[in-house]
């Protein structure tokens, strides 16, 4: 939806710059040393020596940034790079949120479960483990690749969110992990989850949290024609997923913010000989000490549970 008085949101471009991030994660470093406990002058004093020096470095000054076109990207597209590594560990917004959903999911009776954007089927997977009759749906053709070698004879289709291809009241259970960052319409796609529910069926999310995607660097990729470009996410305050949920009949069991444990960072690093690409997390050892002070212990995703009153 457009703001009024803003161009579309494909029109609209944004300027990324290494020097720009570095000193907002130092930004943020001093905002929650003012907040919070713990935080003393020596190290107010260092985040903004460390300021100036970083003001000072001329491989940062003169590197530049890049504007890059949200939108201009699709996730299919990412997806289809991802697909053959997205298992191979260290995610921490996977390990912050699936000790969460499972737990959830451990305490649900078993029936038919639906894992919406199931992805490579980690949740799939589990799913089955706990005796449900499990459908999975993805738009991703890589990431359902990998799902079918992990999961051989299970039912599992290519699908978008907003069309689910299943009757009304066809489950019991329904999972959508951190996928409706995607989802340009969200009431859409819950009404969709409310239409496939039975009546005091189960909705599971989780979804990347609005503070992590403040924090995070954003990673430029190209587009098709070789422009950079962004991929068009939604990152939402926990407001919106009410909003959309509650008019539906779904009821809040449970809402978690799983937390981002310290960076592995070691204050004093020398940075890199050269720079990071944009939106690499190792552009972060340029200034570890804000970094960690900046993120650690912040929601790293948001966990929902509902129930269809």
């Amino acid at each position: 939806m457009e703001s009024p008085g803003r161009l579309p949101y494909r029109r609209l471009m944004i300027y990324l710059d290494r020097l720009g991030y570095l000193l907002g994660l130092e930004g943020v470093a001093l905002l929650r040393a003012f907040r919070e406990d713990g935080s003393d002058r020596a190290f107010v004093e260092a985040r903004i020596a460390e300021i100036r020096r970083l003001l000072d470095t001329p491989a940062l000054a003169e590197a530049g940034g890049v504007t890059a076109e949200p939108g201009a990207v699709s996730m299919a597209e990412v997806y289809a790079a991802w697909a053959p590594h997205y298992d191979a560990g260290g995610n921490q917004m996977i390990d912050s949120e699936q000790p969460v959903v499972r737990s959830i999911l451990d305490g649900l009776p078993v029936g038919v479960a639906l894992d919406a954007a199931c992805g490579t089927g980690r949740h799939t997977a589990y799913l089955a483990e706990l005796g449900h009759q499990v459908i999975g749906i993805d738009r991703s053709p890589d990431m359902l690749a990998h799902a079918r070698a992990r999961l051989p004879g299970a039912s599992l289709l290519e699908a978008d969110l907003h069309r689910l291809p299943l009757p009304d009241d066809a489950v019991d259970t329904v999972v959508c992990a951190l996928a409706l960052v995607h989802v340009p319409d969200l009431a859409r796609a819950l009404a969709e989850f409310a239409r496939v529910l039975r009546p005091g069926g189960h909705l599971v999310i989780s979804d990347p949290h609005l503070l992590s995607a403040y924090l995070a660097p954003r990673k430029e990729r190209t587009s098709a024609d070789g422009r950079p470009a962004l991929v068009a996410d939604h990152h939402r305050p926990l407001s919106d997923y009410l909003a959309a949920a509650l008019p539906l009949g779904f009821q809040v069991r449970r809402c978690a913010e799983p937390r981002r444990p310290a960076l592995p960072l070691v204050a004093g690093t020398r940075p890199p000989e050269s720079l990071p690409p944009h939106g690499a997390w190792d552009i972060m050892y340029w200034c570890p000490e804000a970094a960690n002070a900046a993120m650690e212990n912040t929601p790293v995703a948001v966990v929902w549970h509902f129930q269809l009153s």
